[in-house]
């Protein structure tokens, strides 16, 4: 029978399974001839064919396709050249090895056709990775793009997509290699994560990303049968408050970058910012109910709750941090706000601990010798060593 006649007769499927096609029948002994039209095909990578297949029955295979036959679990053959194979015993010389497989009390098995060409996908994961960055701690990430994809061993797709993942429909299969593609996706950031990655360097590093998903998933996708051809436009979105945060972040650097006063000034970007964020609401200082005067009254209040934060007809205040507790405090004031200690600059006394002004060998309040001088080498040395620093001797006898 030619091969263009086989459009007339037999059961011809498509990506959607129809066991109403399987009464369409060939002869007086219920033989059927089975082929996968172009028009049905379409972007569906496997088929089922809605009946099993028997002795006697004819498949078509054609150039771009691969006839499986499943049973029990699991695929028991193949066809990948391009023929018109009868399952006959007169066609033994052909088809021997296949024919043994309707051997037995099961004459019949499950066929599956797959295409061999490379198919086109785009994929987006459903559920976020959790990346711990140190700057910003937990942050919810997604991935976006597109992906090339084709069948690399049909034994290991049926088996897999088929047998381990009883999947029985072409969707049902994209769906889960998308799936198991954002997974890896997922285990490459993770990996780049542990070797240091922030999520700051997200954006420079996707066409990293993407080839290290490609080279490392070969062997996970090998098992199931699949190569991926192609990683590309892989999109991992910030969060919009992380966006947010990286913008304050950068710019308190920058204010933190001017000198001493990087702290006041720090302050005083994050009082602002409140600020303006307070006047975006509603009711916010700056909306119409409050009107301009309780603007101006937070601007007091602000002014004189941050340090070095200047109100109307004030001068830029100079500012110093305590000697003992690091407080930020007026530079002209002796004695710290915040724990009360004197701000004179020196070391504090090795007897009563308090502070001796540089320069000085007695303490002004005890009166303790603030040095001793070794008895053997003569070196002076800081009153509260037992041992000279210079040749080790004993500093009393």
């Amino acid at each position: 029978m030619p091969f263009a006649a086989l459009s007339t007769i037999g059961l011809f499927g498509g990506g959607r399974r129809t066991d109403q096609t399987a009464a369409h029948k060939e002869g007086l002994s219920g033989s059927m001839t089975i082929a996968w039209d172009d028009q049905f095909k379409r972007g569906n990578i496997m088929w089922k064919v809605p009946r099993n297949i028997r002795m006697n029955d004819n498949i078509v295979v054609r150039e771009d396709e691969i006839a499986v036959f499943y049973r029990d679990g699991k695929a028991l053959a193949y066809l990948d050249v391009p023929n018109r194979y009868a399952l006959t015993s007169q066609n033994a010389p052909i088809v021997g090895w296949l024919i043994k497989v309707f051997s037995g009390v099961q004459q019949q098995a499950e066929v599956y056709y797959l295409q061999k060409r490379i198919f086109d996908g785009k994929f987006g994961s459903k559920d976020p990775f959790i990346f711990e960055d140190p700057d910003f701690d937990l942050i919810e990430l997604k991935t976006f793009g597109e992906f090339r994809y084709k069948v690399a061993s049909a034994e290991n797709f049926i088996n897999q997509f088929v047998g381990t993942f009883g999947l029985a429909t072409s969707v049902d299969v994209e769906n889960r290699i998308r799936e198991e593609l954002v997974k890896q996706l997922y285990v490459t950031i993770g990996n780049m994560k542990e070797k240091g990655m922030k999520v700051t360097q997200l954006a420079t590093s996707l066409n990293q990303i993407e080839q290290f998903t490609i080279e490392n998933s070969k062997p996970h996708f090998g098992n199931l049968g699949i190569d991926i051809v192609q990683l590309s436009g892989l999109n991992i979105p910030i969060p919009e408050e992380i966006k947010e945060a990286i913008r304050k972040a950068s710019g308190a650097r920058v204010l933190g970058r001017a000198g001493p006063g990087g702290v006041a000034a720090y302050q005083q970007f994050a009082v602002a910012d409140s600020m303006k964020t307070a006047a975006g609401q509603p009711g916010g200082a700056a909306g119409l109910g409050m009107g301009l005067g309780a603007g101006v009254g937070m601007g007091y209040a602000m002014g004189s709750q941050v340090p070095g934060m200047m109100q109307p007809g004030q001068q830029a205040q100079q500012t110093k941090a305590c000697v003992k507790c690091g407080k930020q405090i007026a530079a002209s004031l002796k004695f710290c706000g915040e724990c009360g200690a004197e701000q004179v600059e020196g070391k504090p006394c090795i007897k009563c601990g308090k502070t001796v002004a540089p320069g000085l060998k007695f303490c002004g309040e005890c009166g303790a010798p603030q040095t001793i001088v070794c008895p053997a080498c003569k070196k002076e040395n800081p009153g509260n060593l037992k041992f000279c620093g210079e040749c080790g001797k004993p500093l009393t006898g």
